[in-house]
């Protein structure tokens, strides 16, 4: 190559060109030449690598090779390729100048190293894929840990880069390192807090992809769909994406929904509010149209025989209905709730199924209907607490209850019509 360009300089200064232009032309021209040369170099080189292993990949029952391919791991191989066709020739075009020589050398090493990092990168994404396929690491947040790993190789690397360009040794830079580890930590604080509650995360298991997570100061509600150093995306139920900052889940409360989901029970804790004035003790028509009711029946032969036997044993005057004990709608209508959500087939019967009276309101008394549910789909779940709900407030006047809700417009109005 150096004995072609002095023969060309040579043929055009003989032609009466200037020797200063006859170098610059010469020297332009093998340039475009090379790089012309480095870039059929690094198709050739794309193409056999890329199609030999793609082959190879496709026969092999692995699948690390073909994350590789998908990955572009070869892809960046291929490209040293050419650097190295390119490079290994502008000492003999840029022959004369020591200087453009050095430059050029080190900006080989900076392209080749900057190469070398994006293999890295691609690698360790590749990496990253096949841990992921494994059912035990697969809700771990593997992706915060491999970008810690790409800031440290990405560190080193670019101090590499700066010993190249300076000519000075690594070690310098490393020693000036400690004198600006001060700015590095203000400068990397979020990725250095996340990477901590990355590992707190894992290490107590708070959180995994796929959670269901509820952070209120934040708007997010919903699945989380990745975790890395300094955020966590969290896919909400209506298809937008909430970005949280990574150490927020240490520092700020949230709620995870995964018991729920490894029970497989959604939990029903809802109240209806009965009216005060409705509740009264049964009589006697009211207790046989109770025992008339299928799943009472047994509750109410039960419990009148209680009481009869207390009566007597106290011999209490059972002429006032203030003397002694008595059954209540109000009472009854519990037991009745309580029967019904234990004959439910969509209620767990193995958690907790309870039908509780809370303390009165200006609403009126609360029943609370508590129980779970053995669909945790949403739109499955919603069904059921509506059936139940519509069950609950339709039956509500056979015990002679009433249900409160505020007067409307139409209350007011029936009134000053009678």
């Amino acid at each position: 190559m150096t004995a072609i360009r002095k023969s060309l300089i040579e043929w055009l200064v003989s032609g009466g060109l200037d020797e200063f232009y006859s170098e610059l032309i010469v020297t332009g021209a093998l340039l475009l030449l090379i790089i012309l040369v480095g870039f059929i170099v690094d198709r050739i080189s794309r193409q056999i690598m890329l199609s030999s292993i793609s082959a190879l990949a496709k026969k092999s029952k692995t699948k690390w090779d073909d994350l590789l391919v998908e990955n572009k791991v070869f892809s960046a191989i291929a490209h040293i390729a050419p650097v190295i066709v390119i490079f290994y020739f502008l000492p003999a075009i840029f022959g004369g100048h020591p200087t453009i020589i050095d430059y050029s050398n080190r900006l080989s090493e900076v392209v080749i190293i900057l190469t070398g990092m994006v293999v890295v990168f691609r690698f360790f994404n590749t990496v990253r894929d096949i841990l992921s396929g494994y059912e035990t690491l697969r809700d771990k947040p593997l992706q915060s840990y491999f970008q810690l790993a790409k800031i440290i190789v990405g560190l080193i690397l670019g101090i590499l880069i700066l010993s190249v360009v300076a000519d000075k040794s690594i070690m310098y830079f490393f020693g000036a390192f400690g004198a600006v580890s001060a700015v590095l930590i203000l400068v990397f604080k979020d990725t250095i807090l996340g990477f901590i509650a990355s590992i707190q995360l894992a290490a107590n298991d708070m959180i995994r992809v796929g959670d269901w997570v509820q952070m209120d100061k934040f708007g997010a509600d919903g699945d989380v769909i990745e975790i890395n150093l300094a955020t966590v995306k969290v896919k909400n139920w209506d298809k937008t994406i909430t970005t949280v900052p990574t150490y927020s889940f240490i520092s700020d409360s949230f709620k995870n929904w995964r018991g729920m989901a490894e029970t497989g029970s959604r939990r029903i804790a809802r109240s209806i509010y009965v009216n005060q004035h409705s509740i009264k003790f049964c009589n006697d028509e009211m207790i046989n149209r109770f025992k008339n009711i299928h799943i009472l029946k047994p509750y109410v032969e039960e419990r009148l025989a209680e009481i009869e036997k207390y009566n007597k044993e106290k011999q209490i005057d059972t002429t006032q209905v203030s003397n002694g004990r008595r059954m209540t709608n109000l009472g009854t209508f519990r037991a009745y709730l309580l029967k019904y959500l234990h004959n439910h087939p969509k209620i767990n019967q193995e958690l907790t199924v309870i039908v509780r009276q809370l303390a009165p309101t200006k609403h009126g008394i609360p029943i609370q209907l508590y129980a779970f549910c053995n669909d945790i789909a949403w739109a499955n779940y919603e069904e059921v607490q509506s059936d139940i709900f519509d069950h609950t407030l339709a039956v509500v006047h056979q015990f002679d209850l009433e249900i409160f809700q505020d007067p409307s417009g139409g209350d007011f109005k029936n009134l000053l019509t009678k």
